[in-house]
């Protein structure tokens, strides 16, 4: 694939969204001093159809919905039932596995995200299509990369031309030096890439302030009050 922006234009990749079940004292699990678990599991259905409803309105490729820790769960069945996705588990060990299994079961073009970006718009999903599409070719060869980091050090988005799990490997999953470890396992294996603005996720109750503040969760009254008191204890000397 060579460069230029004529191919970038009706540049159309896949998307894969990776989602945990909605089940209290399993998801969003760094959430539930703030919510409980029943109100981080909620947070978590809530996050998960804002990010189906921003991967289907962005108008590229497939959908692709990535269930953990499979697709049994009758929220994802309702999903696959009532949006235009497909449904799948999300198969491998660690992080890094399932993610290249994804890739490699795309086979071709394809961004990934989880569900953890509020912020994260249609409008950023057809800049990193464009920016894949855009990128050269090098000597090692035909593939490319496309990020958008978060502010905690890892990253929303990843994109490939083709599935790599060398890029996947050895990775600290969880931890700051994501992005970074990211890298220099990308200038090891020659594969050019783009990074994107940076965006933040829910990971930490500290997070809720920034999520209750959105038009989209306004809503989100006990949102609202265990934001509310994460900023009274983090005003306390």
């Amino acid at each position: 694939m060579g460069s230029g922006a004529g191919q970038a234009e009706g540049y159309a990749p896949a998307i894969a969204v990776f989602a945990r079940a909605p089940v209290p004292g399993c998801s969003k699990t760094r959430l539930i001093p703030a919510l409980g678990a029943a109100g981080a599991a909620r947070l978590q259905r809530r996050l998960t159809l804002h990010a189906l409803a921003t991967t289907c309105s962005a108008g590229l490729g497939q959908v692709v919905l990535h269930a953990a820790p499979d697709e049994r769960h009758r929220f994802f069945r309702a999903l696959r039932e009532h949006c235009a996705v497909a449904l799948c588990s999300q198969s491998g060990g660690d992080l890094g596995a399932r993610m290249a299994a994804a890739f490699a079961a795309q086979g071709g073009p394809l961004l990934l995200v989880g569900s953890d970006c509020p912020v994260l718009q249609a409008e950023h999903l057809m800049a990193a299509a464009t920016t894949l599409a855009a990128l050269p070719s090098t000597a090692e060869g035909e593939n490319a990369a496309v990020f958008i980091p978060a502010e905690d050090g890892g990253y929303v988005l990843v994109g490939l031309r083709f599935a790599e799990p060398r890029l996947f490997v050895d990775i600290d999953w969880g931890s700051a030096r994501v992005m970074a470890q990211t890298r220099r396992r990308l200038r090891d294996l020659g594969i050019p890439w783009v990074e994107l603005p940076v965006l933040w996720d829910v990971d930490r109750p500290s997070d809720l302030l920034r999520l209750g503040e959105l038009p989209a969760f306004a809503d989100c009254r006990e949102l609202r009050a265990a934001a509310g008191t994460a900023a009274a204890e983090a005003a306390l000397p």
